[in-house]
């Protein structure tokens, strides 16, 4: 990709209103803009970085026998009726009136719409479990967003929903998407823990929460060596030992990216969601919930990804591959055979504007991609400049062609 043609508004400056550093460097690198509080549009930036997120997300999913649907993001009144969460969910929820008068919501959560979809056809033992899951834009009319990425009003989430004939059936689901989490995170290269949760307006008996560790995050969370669990449900002081025995009590604040729920019957009972066993007795679905922020993730990763005014993806997610900083016009021709070569094998990005190196420089310090390759004076004598990582040597040009 030629970066004359890739629309990245940077700004020189910091942009006013930006309280943490994902939020700076999202407006300032380009990556987003916003158009009301708590609304942002994804540029070309974020948006590849937000499809490879979501690619991770597929993966891991689809390996432990997953399928993705895609829901409605208007919802009917009735269906919230029918699971009694119309009025209980609260002012989040963006009400509004089609012509008709009708009363609709925008997305908050899609546990009736999911519940709607699988009551007719889980009819029978025979069809479950089943585990069913979206990539979509929710909405929830918070009353303070802030942080840009991390408390939106608009924002992209993956829920996942399984249905079963036992409990033990859920618990090993909910064991397998909780290892589907941990690979997940992993391979964002995230420090994380798994703790012990509200399950607040989604309901169940059981749910945990995946806390990205930072100091940015609204939740604050206690841990030993293995124990660990968000305050609001239970609290141990400082340097305490930790209930299982097993290392001092720590608090840490954290980021929710990811939250798990063992939901039981919350949803088909009053939603009339049965099945047929195999002695033709009639029970209520058993289901969990799964919920991922895909676009906190984003910001999650720049809190613990942006070192000494550095922004360096996690390889995986990582914009492009490769960055090829031409910083001399004489050398642009080299720098476009070297992209020829490269594009081949590689996503890259090529800087071929007609700016001066200190704009360059500053621009590939906020895109953050790990490789770069550098071409200015020392190209006469077959020289440039690579760097991974920020650790930079000089290599010659015919080394390229081996990469």
């Amino acid at each position: 990709m030629k970066q004359s043609l890739l629309f990245v508004p940077t700004l020189r400056e910091n942009p006013k209103d930006t309280e943490i550093t994902s939020h700076k460097i999202l407006v300032k690198g380009g990556y987003i803009k916003q158009v009301a509080a708590g609304v942002y549009v994804y540029l070309p930036l974020a948006l590849r970085l937000l499809s490879k997120i979501e690619k991770i997300i597929r993966e891991e999913l689809n390996s432990i026998g997953c399928s993705e649907l895609l829901m409605s993001c208007l919802q009917p009144k009735d269906l919230w009726v029918e699971s009694g969460r119309f009025e209980s969910f609260g002012k989040e929820m963006m009400r509004l009136y089609d012509r008709h008068e009708r009363v609709f919501c925008l997305g908050p959560t899609h546990e009736e719409i999911i519940t709607y979809c699988v009551r007719e056809y889980a009819n029978s033992y025979k069809k479950l479990p089943l585990a069913l899951y979206q990539i979509q834009t929710k909405f929830r009319d918070e009353f303070r967003p802030r942080y840009g990425l991390m408390r939106c009003r608009e924002f992209i989430m993956k829920d996942l929903y399984t249905f079963h004939t036992s409990v033990d059936d859920l618990n090993l689901w909910y064991d397998k998407v909780r290892n589907a989490y941990i690979n997940i995170l992993n391979r964002l290269e995230l420090d994380y823990r798994i703790v012990k949760a509200n399950s607040g307006a989604i309901g169940g008996d059981k749910s945990e929460e995946f806390m990205v560790l930072s100091e940015v995050g609204e939740d604050t969370i206690c841990f030993g060596d293995e124990f660990a669990a968000n305050v609001e449900v239970v609290d141990y002081p400082d340097g305490s030992v930790a209930p299982d025995g097993k290392g001092i009590i720590k608090h840490a604040k954290g980021i929710e990216v990811g939250h798990i729920f063992n939901l039981g019957t919350k949803y088909s009972i009053p939603m009339k969601a049965y099945y047929v066993d195999q002695d033709q007795v009639k029970k209520p679905i058993i289901m969990g919930c799964y919920g991922m922020g895909v676009s906190r993730l984003l910001m999650a990763v720049i809190e613990q990804h942006y070192v000494n005014d550095i922004m360096s993806w996690p390889i995986e997610i990582s914009p492009f591959e490769y960055h090829i900083i031409v910083l001399d016009e004489e050398y642009k021709n080299l720098g476009f055979k070297i992209y020829d070569y490269l594009k081949t094998k590689y996503e890259v990005l090529i800087d071929d504007r007609d700016e001066r190196a200190g704009v360059k420089f500053n621009d590939a310090d906020l895109i953050g991609i790990k490789k770069r390759i550098i071409i200015g004076k020392k190209a006469k004598d077959d020289i440039v400049e690579f760097s991974e990582s920020n650790i930079k040597s000089d290599i010659n040009i015919k080394d390229i062609y081996k990469m």
